[in-house]
C-alpha cells in the first residue's frame, strides 16, 4: 500500500519523494495505527492524511474547525481529480443531500466537517452507514486548555475512539509544547498512538522584533522598503486598530483589508477570497484570521501588538512563507503592550490555575522580545529544541543588541513605585524619578519623597525602557484596574537588597526608514532581467487560469514551481512534468497553456 500511496504521491500531486516523516506517518495509518503529528506550517502536514485516505478503502474524515475554507479546500482538491466534499452550515439542503447521499454510496476520497456537525447524533449515524478510511483531527491543539486557541468543542472528539474503534485517528497541529502534546493525547484518547515531532525551525523566516516608536510609521516604512507589491498578514490586537490600520494602508496606496469577528460574515468571506485569489493583499487582522490558510506566497507577517504567548506568535507567524522561500515575522511593541496584556489577563473570568498557565505563557514571550541572544534559539528552546546553534537569520543575530549594567537604575526604579505608595502608574513614577513639577505631583506630594529627582539623568523614553523590561521580567506587576498602577513583585527583592545584578537592552530608537535587506527581497527579484519577463508571463497565464476557475493563483501551481519552470525552461510535457508540482491532472489541463507561454517567450529571445 505504501507503494501505491507514492505513486499516487508522484502521479496525483507532482512530487517525486515524501518529505520526513510523511512516509512513516502514511505507513502507520495504512497499518491501521493512530498518530499524532506535529510539524511546521508549511511541512507537509495534509499528506499525512489525505494519502491514506485515497489509498484505503472508505472516505477520510478530516474534522476542521475551519468552515469557511472547506469549500476552498474541496475545490482545489477537485482540480487535481480527487473525489471530495464538505458538510457544513454554507451547503443549501439539496447539496446537503447530496453529499450526504456520496457518503454513504462510497463515492468520495475526503470528507471535511467541523468538530460541532460531526458531534451531531444525525451525522455520527450517517457515518455509521458509511466505509471510513480514518479520522483525521486538524489543528488538533484546539483540544488543550493549556494551548493558546482552546476550543470547548474539540473536547467531544475523544467519542470517536469509543463509537469507531477500528477507525485510525490521526490528530494534526503546527504548534504544540509537551504540555499541550500531553493534553492533546489524553483528551482525543490517542494515548497509544505513535507520535512524530517534526524540527519546529523554519529557516526562510527571518525574525525581528523592535520597540515601538510610531508603529503605523514603522509599519509603512518596512512595508515600503521590503514588500511592496506582496501578500502579507498585519495582526492587531483590537478590531477598531483593525479598522484603523487597514484604512491607513489603503490610503497610502495599499490593496489592504481588514478582518475580524465583528465584520459581517459576507464581508470577511469577501476579504479572505481577495486575499486569497489576488497577489498583493495586505490583510489586517485579529487572530479570528489565519487558522488553516493555504497561500503559499505571503512574504511577511507583522505584529502591531504583542501575542499573548509563544505558541500564538509561532502559529500566526508561520503563516508567512509556506513555500519555503524568504520571508520576515516584524513586530513591535512596548510598555502599554505588556500593561495591557497583563490586565486582560488578570481581569480575566478563568480560574487561578488557568491564569497561572497564561502567565507563563505571556512571561516566555515577553522574555523572547527582551532577549539579547539568538531569537530562533530561544523560540525553538522553548518547543523542546535546546541545542540549535545560533542562525544567523534573526535581528539579534545580524544586528547584536546593547546591553548596559542597570542595577541602579532598575533600584531607583522599584524604590520609586514603592515609596509612591504602589498606586501610580509608569507615567507619574517617572514624573518623580525625573523630578518634573506638575500640578499633579505637587497635589499628591511628591516632590516630598526620597527618590524624587534621582534619575534626572535619564530621559523619558529610556526610563519607559527601563519599566518596560522590569515589566517583563516580572520585577513589576501591574493591577488588573483600568489604572495600570504599578507593584512590586516578590522576585525583585534580591534586586533591591543588592544580592543581584541585571542587565537591560540599550534600545536604539527605530529608523524611521528601512533599507532594503538582500536576504528579504522576493524570490523573483534575483531573476535577470530576460527570466523577469517570462516570469510576468507565466504569473499572467496562472491568474488567467485561475479566474475562469475562481480559485486562488496558488491552486493552479506554486510560486516555487513557476520558479523552476523560469529555471528549466521547458520546452515539452515530458519536461514540464519533472518539475515538482505538477502531476498528471494538471499537466493534462494546464500543460499546454504554460509551455506554450515558455515557447514564445524562447521565441522571442
Amino acid at each position: 500500500m505504501i507503494e501505491q500511496a507514492r505513486q499516487t504521491l508522484i502521479q496525483t500531486f507532482g512530487f517525486d519523494q515524501f518529505r520526513d516523516p510523511q512516509q512513516q506517518v502514511i505507513e502507520t495509518l495504512l497499518a491501521d495505527g493512530d498518530a499524532l503529528v506535529v510539524m511546521p506550517t508549511g511541512g507537509g502536514k495534509s499528506l499525512c492524511y489525505q494519502l491514506p485516505s485515497m489509498v484505503r478503502e472508505g472516505t477520510g474524515i478530516i474534522v476542521s474547525p475551519l468552515i469557511a475554507l472547506m469549500q476552498d479546500q474541496v475545490n482545489a482538491l477537485s482540480l487535481l481529480g480527487i473525489k471530495a466534499g464538505c458538510l457544513n452550515s454554507s451547503l443549501d439542503f439539496d447539496e446537503l443531500q447530496r453529499t450526504e447521499a456520496a457518503l454513504v454510496n462510497g463515492e468520495l476520497d475526503m470528507l471535511y466537517i467541523a468538530p460541532e456537525r460531526l458531534l451531531q447524533q444525525r451525522t455520527l449515524n450517517l457515518l455509521s452507514r458509511a466505509k471510513l478510511a480514518l479520522f483525521a483531527i486538524d489543528e488538533a491543539h484546539c483540544v488543550s486548555q493549556w494551548g493558546h486557541d482552546f476550543r470547548p468543542e474539540y473536547l467531544q472528539l475523544g467519542e470517536l475512539a469509543q463509537r469507531f474503534p477500528d477507525v485510525p485517528r490521526i490528530a494534526l497541529t503546527a504548534t504544540a509544547d509537551a504540555r499541550t502534546r500531553q493534553e492533546m493525547s489524553e483528551r482525543l484518547h490517542l494515548e497509544g498512538a505513535k507520535q512524530f515531532i517534526k524540527g519546529f525551525d523554519r529557516p526562510n523566516i527571518r525574525y525581528r522584533i523592535a520597540q515601538k516608536d510610531g508603529a503605523k510609521e514603522q509599519l509603512l516604512s518596512f512595508i515600503r522598503a521590503e514588500h511592496s507589491g506582496d501578500a502579507g498578514v498585519v495582526y492587531c490586537m483590537s478590531r477598531k486598530r483593525v479598522e484603523d490600520t487597514a484604512s491607513w494602508l489603503a490610503q497610502k496606496g495599499f490593496n489592504a483589508l481588514p478582518y475580524h469577528a465583528g465584520l459581517p460574515p459576507e464581508l470577511r468571506n469577501h476579504n479572505q477570497h481577495r486575499f486569497l485569489t489576488e497577489e498583493a493583499v495586505i490583510m489586517v487582522a485579529t487572530i479570528a484570521f489565519g487558522m488553516g490558510i493555504d497561500k503559499p506566497n505571503v512574504r511577511f507577517v507583522a505584529h502591531l501588538d504583542l501575542p499573548k504567548s509563544i505558541e500564538a506568535y509561532y502559529q500566526e507567524t508561520g503563516r508567512a512563507g509556506r513555500d519555503g522561500l524568504p520571508a520576515n515575522a516584524w513586530m513591535v511593541y512596548g510598555l502599554q503592550d505588556v500593561i495591557f496584556q497583563r490586565q486582560m489577563l488578570e481581569s480575566g473570568q478563568a480560574a487561578d490555575e488557568q491564569k497561572q498557565i497564561e502567565r507563563q505563557k505571556l512571561e516566555a514571550m515577553l522574555g523572547l522580545c527582551e532577549i539579547t541572544s539568538c531569537r530562533r534559539r530561544a523560540l525553538l528552546s522553548y518547543f523542546g529544541e535546546p541545542d540549535h546553534p545560533d542562525c544567523g537569520n534573526c535581528d539579534n543575530c545580524l544586528e547584536p543588541a546593547e546591553v548596559w549594567d542597570g542595577t541602579e537604575v532598575a533600584r531607583k526604579a522599584l524604590s520609586a513605585v514603592y515609596r509612591s505608595g504602589q498606586q501610580y502608574g509608569v507615567t507619574a513614577v517617572i514624573e518623580i524619578l525625573r523630578g518634573e513639577q506638575t500640578d499633579r505631583s505637587r497635589q499628591r506630594g511628591h516632590d516630598q519623597l526620597s527618590t524624587w529627582g534621582i534619575g534626572r539623568d535619564l530621559d523619558k523614553t529610556t526610563w519607559r525602557s527601563v519599566f518596560r523590561q522590569l515589566v517583563a521580567r516580572g520585577l513589576l506587576r501591574v493591577t488588573p484596574d483600568n489604572f495600570g498602577s504599578l507593584y512590586l513583585a516578590e522576585s525583585c527583592r534580591a534586586l533591591l537588597k543588592g544580592e543581584e545584578t541585571i542587565e537591560l537592552r540599550r534600545d536604539v530608537r527605530p529608523a524611521k526608514r528601512f533599507t532594503k535587506s538582500s536576504s528579504s527581497k522576493r524570490p523573483e527579484f534575483n531573476l535577470t532581467h530576460a527570466d523577469q519577463g517570462l516570469w510576468e508571463a507565466l504569473r499572467n497565464c496562472r491568474r488567467d487560469i485561475a479566474d475562469e476557475k475562481d480559485v486562488p493563483p496558488y491552486v493552479i501551481f506554486h510560486d516555487s514551481t513557476l520558479l523552476e519552470m523560469v529555471s528549466l525552461k521547458p520546452t515539452s510535457a515530458i519536461q514540464l512534468r519533472r518539475i515538482n508540482g505538477i502531476g498528471d491532472r494538471k499537466l493534462e489541463a494546464y500543460g499546454p497553456a504554460f509551455l506554450k507561454v515558455i515557447s514564445d517567450h524562447l521565441a522571442e529571445a
